[in-house]
């Protein structure tokens, strides 16, 4: 099988727009929580999220055509020419053909959706946007990206709830791996809070009502948590092969060197007793990177802060990792971020490979009472310098689809 290493980084965040500022915040355990300002949230059940700030579409793309596209197109673009730039990335022509693009999202263009239904009842139909259409379809992140650059390799959509974003990183993995492409750029994006999705997960029992104090809403693995708290925003990863990033004098974040998959079969929300899905899933992506659970330094937990994800996840580990368990750095940067999504595996995604470049793990914030049934090491609070060799990625989503990407420290 052909190497894959990681040569490029863009990121939308709620905590910063840019790696560095999204990185630096993160270390810091900077909460991007706080009230709804999208809307007004006023009598609503959950009044709270982790929204994007100070995001301006014109950075990236051409005034004309941001109306055209919902704002989960806008920030995958955004993460996308960040990437490419962080990458270094100069496509000649005979390079097109063998650069692709796969760029997920869970829920696709909810915003527009709705506003254009809203034009279409006041209105009438001969007013509702000729772009309709285009500029909600999932698949439309993967096709502009591509666009903008040039990249006429293979181009698609995964959409799987919450591990979109893990699953289009392993995905693409494989693609590169087949020879089906030499650079790949794998990521999610979601933009869907707004009164329809808040009330719809709220409703659904699933999001924290920890209204009075929002920046202490998202607290995985705390004995209080309550539910997550909605995010948005898009990672994009440069994948590519290893000889030729080692030819362009690419700079290499890290080595993706293992991807595992599974489904619960269970439920279409509450997670299979006992963490099975999130058992398989990981000893799937263990098994392909050919190491063994004690080579893994930390793990990248999808730590939702609801009380059965966490306390099911916690336990898959054990169930996986034994005693070793014990020994791991875990966290979750959804106690900063919130749960975003299709784009939560990749904005995670990119916090476990620059957790390996650096030398340090982000930590878990609003850890303050212990919980019996999560008993691991969290980071609690503050960041912490490890020399992490190894790392995985977890996402788990509803529908029971389960993702597990295993990172390498690159060393030549």
């Amino acid at each position: 099988m052909r190497r894959v290493v990681v040569t490029g980084l863009g990121v939308v965040s709620p905590v910063g727009i840019g790696v560095d500022l999204f990185w630096k915040a993160i270390l810091s355990g900077t909460s991007g929580i706080g009230r709804i300002t999208i809307y007004d949230p006023t009598g609503h059940g959950c009044q709270i999220a982790a929204e994007v700030k100070d995001f301006d579409p014109l950075r990236w793309i051409d005034k004309k055509e941001v109306k055209k596209m919902d704002i989960f197109v806008q920030y995958a673009m955004a993460a996308g020419m960040m990437a490419a730039d962080d990458g270094d990335l100069k496509l000649t022509d005979e390079r097109r053909g063998r650069v692709g693009v796969l760029v997920g999202t869970g829920m696709g263009g909810i915003p527009m959706l709705v506003e254009q239904h809203r034009i279409l009842l006041e209105k009438g139909s001969d007013r509702v946007s000729p772009f309709f259409i285009s500029g909600i379809i999932p698949n439309m992140a993967s096709g502009r990206i591509s666009m903008q650059l040039g990249a006429k390799g293979p181009n698609l959509c995964v959409s799987t709830a919450c591990a979109t974003g893990n699953h289009a990183i392993g995905d693409s993995f494989r693609i590169i791996q087949r020879g089906e492409a030499d650079m790949m750029l794998a990521g999610g994006t979601e933009a869907v809070i707004g009164p329809l999705c808040v009330a719809g997960f709220n409703n659904a029992k699933a999001l924290s009502t920890r209204n009075g104090e929002p920046e202490r809403a998202s607290r995985p693995f705390d004995k209080e948590r309550d539910g997550f708290v909605m995010g948005e925003g898009a990672a994009v990863l440069v994948l590519e092969v290893l000889e030729q990033a080692l030819d362009r004098g690419a700079r290499i974040y890290a080595e993706l060197i293992g991807y595992g998959m599974s489904a619960d079969a269970h439920h279409i929300t509450a997670p299979a007793p006992g963490g099975e899905g999130a058992v398989a899933s990981m000893r799937a992506a263990l098994r392909d990177a050919g190491i063994p659970p004690e080579a893994v330094d930390y793990i990248n937990a999808h730590g939702t802060s609801t009380p059965y994800n966490d306390a099911n996840e916690t336990l898959a580990i054990k169930r996986v990792f034994g005693d070793h368990a014990y020994r791991m750095a875990v966290s979750s940067i959804k106690s900063m971020i919130g749960h975003t999504l299709g784009a939560a595996g990749a904005i995670e995604g990119a916090a476990t490979v620059l957790a390996l470049k650096q030398g340090i793990v982000p930590p878990t914030i609003n850890y303050e009472y212990p919980d019996p049934d999560c008993d691991l090491d969290y980071v609690p609070n503050t960041a912490r310098e490890l020399a992490v060799q190894v790392a995985l990625n977890n996402s788990f989503g509803f529908g029971g689809t389960n993702a597990t990407t295993v990172f390498r420290r690159y060393t030549e």
